[in-house]
């Protein structure tokens, strides 16, 4: 992966090569940080690049700073701006991926959450593709568990808790599989290794509720109303048991890395009739075009990085 050249830390944008934490600091040695998921697209009939809902995002990193009792004096609107100046620094023209970052910058041993200094860095690399296969993935059922929410809260992404997702995403990689399905302790779907689950049955499209140890996710909040404004689709949130993935018509998976990644077989088992689903495929061409800014309706989710060039008054 191409480094970036510039990054915010510790208040300023600076080189990345000077972003840099020593081998005590607090988040490296016990896992206290939590971080945000941020996509930009570029749009090349506009020679502009957006920004994907970014004041949803940054609310999201700041709500995952308090359960780990992080205070910042930034609004979501302050990470805005940073990230703006922050991208328009490097000059990207293609689809990147942004990394905000709150962490605990102390360097000092004991496990706690108070009386620590807390700071927030930001970067962005050029990002395309999270599942390579993302059209025809074959997913395993993990037998790891997700994260229970009185253990560590799955809906704060907190850097600590992803161990979880590396075993899952590790062992399913190295069976030959593309990603993992990830039960509760109940046994109730809950996740991919870091990506929210959807499934169609008799036309009804089904996700699980956040009360499943589920991240609350932006690209899941998205395609629930792409699915039902744009396709009419009903959409509920109830528990899913393991073996209704296997007779559901359509499954996918979404993220703002993974975006919509089709599912055509779990465990062997073809999902329908093995190729990506109409319902799928049609989320998949509306969030393409939504994220490039080419829907006026959802024009407010975009933020664009580079001012236009004042129209020349001959």
């Amino acid at each position: 992966m191409t480094l970036p050249n510039y990054a915010y830390f510790e208040g300023k944008i600076v080189p990345y090569a000077e972003a840099k934490v020593g081998v005590m600091t607090h988040a490296l040695n016990y896992g206290t940080g939590a971080f945000g998921g941020v996509r930009a697209y570029w749009n090349s009939d506009e020679e502009q690049l957006f920004i994907f809902r970014p004041i949803d995002h940054f609310i999201r990193v700041l709500n995952s700073a308090k359960l780990l009792f992080a205070k910042f004096d930034h609004t979501p609107e302050d990470l805005r701006d940073i990230t703006l100046e922050l991208i328009r620094r490097e000059g990207y023209k293609e689809d990147i991926y942004i990394r905000p970052l709150v962490y605990k910058a102390d360097e000092t041993i004991g496990v706690r959450l108070h009386d620590l200094r807390d700071e927030i860095t930001i970067f962005a690399v050029p990002f395309t593709r999270y599942i390579e296969k993302d059209e025809d993935a074959h997913v395993t059922v993990s037998s790891w568990r997700r994260v229970d929410d009185n253990a560590v809260p799955a809906r704060g992404k907190i850097t600590g808790s992803y161990v979880n997702s590396a075993f899952i995403k590790t062992d399913a990689l190295l069976a030959g599989f593309d990603e993992a399905l990830v039960l509760t302790n109940e046994g109730h779907v809950s996740e991919g290794s870091a990506e929210n689950v959807f499934m169609v049955r008799g036309g009804v499209l089904i996700t699980p509720p956040v009360t499943d140890n589920i991240l609350e996710g932006i690209t899941r909040r998205t395609i629930m109303t792409l699915a039902h404004v744009e396709l009419g689709v009903e959409v509920i949130e109830r528990q899913i048991d393991r073996t209704e993935v296997y007779l559901c018509e359509e499954f996918f998976m979404t993220g703002t890395a993974a975006q919509v990644t089709a599912i055509t077989k779990v465990d062997y088992r073809a999902i329908g009739d093995g190729e990506m689903g109409p319902i799928t495929a049609q989320l998949r061409i509306l969030y393409h075009d939504v994220v490039r800014g080419k829907m006026p309706k959802y024009r407010h989710w975009n933020e664009p990085v580079y001012a236009k060039e004042p129209a020349s008054s001959g």
